[in-house]
């Protein structure tokens, strides 16, 4: 046996199992199948007549049932009125029925979730690097005004920022930009919600905003998420909530100044764990030196904007009903704006498919001139 083990490369153990499963008959005659080690039939198992009685009541239960219910629960039940001897749980049915293929019900089908950024596709490929905003409203220190706080982070990198204030207005988070993109230097896009601190105001057509400028000027395109969708800012969401938690809620503040002091203490802890990863996140373009922002000046660029299309197939963004596809329904979309070459275009979006993203259109679109009330 040992040298036959050694022969085939497999422990001794190995060979006097399957000499022991011979038991010297002939070698037509075995059953060379693997089978797992222990009893063949555990010794816990429902006896088969027990299976097949259960079967048998959700068979009757489905055709004479007043309530018209077959599942587990009413087959426990009708089993403890019939007195039948011993009844087994509701959970050893349940496991009976889905044992012998008699659940009606299907299982959810769990697809993988598409890359990050997967609605751009070289964010999605990790060329470059994309940074997403967000406020958090609602709080306020004792005896003083309200709180408010404007978070960004990277989203491949996950380098994190946080600005408490007051209030955060347009000026505010524009500021606050300047400063995070000057010590750690550009992204391709920056992408933002659909609040008018970001947007501008909502009830003039064509805004190009305080924001927007801000980032177009800089070489940044804004990015905008559909309205009422889920998931696009996943990343800044999950940061607002550990802001929250390993922040706010874990100290008591009497002033804004203390405030400002720990969540600093925050971020440069959150930096220092994440160096790895910010390391290896895509590079990002250095600050221009003498950056200044001209606001009549006309705005030129690239900005996206996600959206899901009506029941006709249009889509609403800066004031205007575009028409898409009447065939592309309820279904996302990516209107990208090129101002300098004046027109828009549409792409189809599928998490399913997130490498598939055809035109749909193209449209010609002029930004009217406007001057900027600072």
């Amino acid at each position: 046996m040992r040298a036959v083990a050694r022969q085939f490369r497999v422990s001794l153990a190995m060979v006097q199992l399957w000499v022991q499963r011979a038991e010297g008959r002939a070698l037509e005659d075995i059953d060379w199948s693997d089978r797992p080690s222990g009893c063949r039939i555990p010794v816990n198992r429902t006896p088969r007549k027990v299976e097949d009685r259960v079967l048998g009541l959700r068979r009757s239960l489905q055709e004479r049932s007043d309530l018209g219910e077959f599942g587990a629960e009413a087959i426990h039940q009708e089993l403890v009125q019939l007195s039948l001897g011993e009844v087994p749980s509701v959970r050893t049915i349940g496991r009976i029925l889905e044992r012998r293929g008699a659940l009606d019900g299907r299982k959810r089908v769990r697809r993988s979730p598409p890359p990050r950024g997967w609605y751009l596709p070289d964010v999605a490929s990790g060329q470059v690097e994309l940074d997403s905003f967000d406020v958090i409203e609602g709080m306020h220190i004792k005896g003083q005004s309200a709180i408010e706080v404007f978070n960004g982070i990277s989203l491949h990198g996950g380098l994190a920022i946080s600005w408490p204030y007051s209030a955060i207005s347009a000026q505010t988070a524009a500021s606050c930009l300047v400063e995070h993109w000057r010590e750690v230097g550009l992204p391709a896009y920056a992408q933002f919600d659909n609040d008018t601190c970001f947007q501008g105001p909502h009830h003039h057509r064509d805004v190009v905003g305080r924001v927007m400028r801000t980032c177009l000027s800089l070489g940044v395109v804004p990015v905008f998420i559909p309205p009422r969708e889920t998931g696009f800012q996943a990343a800044i969401e999950a940061y607002n909530g550990r802001w929250q938690a390993k922040v706010w809620a874990r100290f008591h503040y009497r002033s804004l100044r203390d405030l400002r002091e720990r969540s600093e203490r925050y971020v440069a802890a959150s930096r220092h764990r994440a160096a790895l990863r910010i390391e290896a996140a895509p590079d990002r373009r250095p600050f221009p030196k003498r950056w200044r922002l001209d606001f009549q000046r006309p705005p030129l660029g690239r900005i996206v904007y996600l959206r899901r299309t009506s029941d006709r197939g249009t889509v609403s963004f800066l004031g205007r009903l575009f028409d898409v596809d009447p065939l592309w329904v309820h279904r996302l979309v990516r209107c990208e704006i090129d101002l300098c070459a004046q027109r828009i275009e549409f792409y189809a979006l599928r998490r399913r498919e997130s490498t598939w993203q055809p035109l749909l259109r193209k449209t010609v679109y002029h930004l009217p001139p406007r001057r900027f009330i600072e």
